[in-house]
């Protein structure tokens, strides 16, 4: 029997969502291991002189315990 757990984090780009997404998995995957999926909760973007500066991604990252 496996146990997963869901942790959220906050992830950002200057070039687009999916570019945000990549960024927030690969930093998790340095300190979480097993990670199965994840789901995109919440996006949003910056703005600045009225032009998108940031985008940014909600994820709820889920990863199976050792």
């Amino acid at each position: 029997m496996s146990v997963a757990k869901v942790t959220e984090i906050i992830s950002a780009s200057s070039k687009s969502f999916d570019d945000a997404v990549e960024n927030g998995i690969l930093r998790a995957s340095k300190t979480l291991k097993n990670i199965e999926s994840a789901w995109v909760q919440n996006q949003s973007v910056t703005v600045r002189d009225g032009k998108v500066s940031e985008y940014r991604v909600n994820l709820k990252v889920t990863f199976v315990l050792d």
